[in-house]
């Protein structure tokens, strides 16, 4: 299996959790996300009032010195570590 169809497949497989990640994980998951579909951040930053798109974007920002490689193998891990987690608290 590619890393593109690894990456694809647990970009699924986290939809399946029974627990919801934390607001500090779902934030780590939408910028290794970004940066492996999008690549560096290009657009500009929320305004002040946008909370939670700042936080997204800030999250996304954090992670553009990673290639697109490193993030999909980050994305993935951070989803083995969540499913593990899920699979220990039921």
């Amino acid at each position: 299996m590619s890393l593109q169809e690894d990456f694809e497949k647990h970009a699924e497989l986290v939809k399946t959790l029974t627990k919801k990640p934390s607001d500090q994980d779902l934030l780590i998951l939408y910028g290794l996300y970004k940066q492996a579909t999008v690549g560096p951040v290009n657009t500009d930053r929320p305004a002040f009032y946008s909370m939670k798109e700042r936080a997204k974007w800030d999250s996304w920002k954090s992670y553009e010195a990673k290639s697109k490689e490193e993030a999909m193998g980050d994305y993935i891990t951070k989803v083995k570590q969540l499913m593990e987690s899920d699979t220990a608290s039921s």
